[in-house]
């Protein structure tokens, strides 16, 4: 009553108290700075002494844990996240002025904060539990915490989840399940029109938050960074703090035993888009590195590839219409468009150029070697011819041994957590000491089985290939030329390939199936394969993905071709 101060969000002035002793706003819930001054302890009602200690009952019950909410717990990924993205050299502004702004807005949309108290089966519960509970529903309780950003301290979180967080049966019956106050509600929840947040989309509002701000990071690189270590995400939950006690359902919600999907974060991302009906993100123009020209540079140096390719990918770019801003930039909402995959789609573009040029058809790329062997036998000018044979000699050699280091890391992951998770304070040095028991005797067996130490984490890169052309071996074809196999026709240096096969005649409705085209392996040539298995690993992808870009760009460069050509077998059917 002694507050008269107009509210600066909604201008009413009808004030309630915190728990915490602090002045809430009873129209909007928005809280203030304020805080009330108590000099007597009359003014502290006698239901007001109930409820602090019973909530600190249940914190000695809980063995020093404190509430917290699952939406807190994802908080505190995001930021560990963004973090290790910041040390990698993302710009410090997409923590708090990208990140921190989805995040809010995503809370909001899905009524965890930043609204009212959401009505429904959950509220319904709490009404029925507070009239059965032994205290007295607390009527100046705000239905908003305060929300700190990313960059602020953890587990303080504004959330809309008051029916668990009064101290009532609610609580006490969710805690039974899991350490969190909402967790079984949180899984029990029906959210058909609001997206449940899950640990693949906190690398969605990651990627999402790098293309705002058009970070030189590509989705392919993310994942294979979060798969490195250098971003947390599988066991990220030991990084909690320790009055954050996680068990029951929240492993199950926290806990991550699967490596990240590329589809599966990239179709979350383009969901999270809309359903936080984001405006038109800031324009791929050519000077980005998400341009396709940009990257068709990038994948041919780590391809091993000539550098007179590039010409011809930007060639194909135009040609389509593929480097058009409007077609880069995302526009969330809309169905018209198309969803970029811009890694996949400049790694498709240099498979097309290839099959431009060499066919890749297990015959005429093998001419063309023999012919360019002969021919730098007899040069003694210029820069060496590039062989095909040569090249797929030396980079299937690298792509094996790097395939197979890939194989024995992901085989000798430990999936279980290095921190030891417990539950109570008493079995804490049990834990503890078993936990140590076990690391020496790892260590000791594998000093008697000669077993070699894991390596220190390497430093993140950009490149997984990388080749030199100071070597003298001559491994690296990037200074070779393509003369011979081109012929300069009208002025312009065309490929002496006439033919070209398409991967599909007709394109599948992706929107049914998933796909525009389907891939099997045995269904087209080893060197079409084997160049798209070099792309899949470069880009940690299925070749099924890549393959389906390839027939795109083949359906828009060769598409008057192939309307006549439809057009004509639809006249003989008739």
């Amino acid at each position: 009553r002694d507050f008269n101060e107009r509210c600066a969000q909604c201008s009413e002035v009808n004030w309630g108290l915190t728990d915490g002793g602090r002045f809430y706003c009873r129209s909007c819930h928005n809280v203030t700075e304020r805080t009330r001054e108590v000099v007597n302890t009359d003014f502290i009602t006698n239901s007001r002494v109930q409820t602090i200690s019973k909530g600190l009952r249940k914190q000695e019950k809980n063995d020093g844990g404190s509430e917290w909410y699952i939406c807190e717990g994802f908080q505190l990924v995001l930021k560990k996240q963004v973090e290790a993205l910041e040390a990698l050299g993302v710009c410090p502004q997409m923590k708090d002025e990208i990140l921190c702004n989805f995040w809010r807005c995503y809370l909001q949309k899905s009524k965890q904060a930043y609204c009212k108290r959401p009505a429904g089966e959950a509220v319904k519960a709490l009404s029925v539990c507070e009239s059965s509970t032994d205290v007295d529903s607390d009527p100046e309780r705000p239905s908003l915490l305060h929300l700190l950003s990313l960059s602020e301290s953890e587990g303080d979180l504004q959330t809309d989840c008051s029916f668990a967080s009064s101290v009532s049966k609610v609580s006490e019956s969710t805690s039974v399940y899991s350490g969190s106050v909402d967790g079984s509600l949180y899984l029990m929840k029906n959210q058909k029109e609001k997206l449940r947040m899950t640990m693949p989309m906190t690398l969605s509002f990651c990627y999402m938050a790098l293309l705002w701000v058009r970070e030189p990071i590509t989705l392919s690189e993310l994942l294979r960074f979060v798969v490195e270590g250098h971003i947390p995400y599988l066991n990220v939950f030991q990084h909690f703090p320790e009055k954050m006690k996680l068990c029951g359902l929240d492993l199950k919600i926290f806990c991550v035993e699967s490596w990240p999907v590329y589809e599966e974060v990239f179709n979350k991302m383009h969901e999270l888009a809309a359903f936080l009906d984001l405006p038109r993100f800031p324009d791929i123009t050519e000077s980005c590195f998400l341009h396709p020209d940009m990257l068709c540079m990038k994948y041919l140096m780590e391809a091993n590839l000539p550098d007179e390719l590039h010409n011809w990918t930007c060639r194909v770019v135009k040609k389509i219409g593929i480097g058009e801003v409007d077609f880069l930039t995302l526009m969330p909402g809309n169905k018209s468009t198309r969803k970029v995959k811009y890694d996949v789609l400049a790694a498709a573009v240099i498979v097309v150029v290839l099959k431009l040029l060499f066919l890749l058809d297990d015959h005429y790329e093998w001419l063309l070697s023999d012919l360019a062997e002969e021919r730098n036998k007899n040069n003694t000018e210029g820069g060496p011819y590039f062989e095909f044979k040569k090249w797929y000699e030396v980079v299937k050699h690298s792509l094996d041994v790097e395939q197979k280091k890939l194989d024995e890391e992901r085989a000798k992951y430990l999936w279980r957590c290095e921190k030891p998770l417990f539950y109570s304070v008493k079995n804490k040095s049990k834990v503890l000491k078993r936990r140590q028991m076990v690391v020496n005797l790892q260590n000791q067996f594998g000093k008697l089985s000669g077993s070699v130490q894991r390596a220190e984490k390497p430093n993140p890169s950009s490149f997984q290939l990388s080749w030199s052309e100071e070597n003298t071996d001559g491994s690296c074809f990037h200074g070779h030329s393509l003369k011979g196999i081109l012929q300069e026709k009208c002025g312009l240096l065309t490929a002496m390939n006439p033919d070209y096969w398409l991967c599909t005649v007709k394109l599948c409705n992706e929107k049914l199936c998933g796909h525009l085209a389907h891939y099997r392996e045995v269904e087209f040539p080893q060197s079409y394969h084997f160049v798209l298995g070099l792309f899949s690993f470069l880009l940690r992808v299925q070749p099924s993905y890549i393959h389906d870009e390839v027939c795109m760009i083949e359906h828009k460069l060769f598409n008057k071709k192939l309307y006549k050509k439809l057009k004509y077998n639809t006249v003989l059917r008739k």
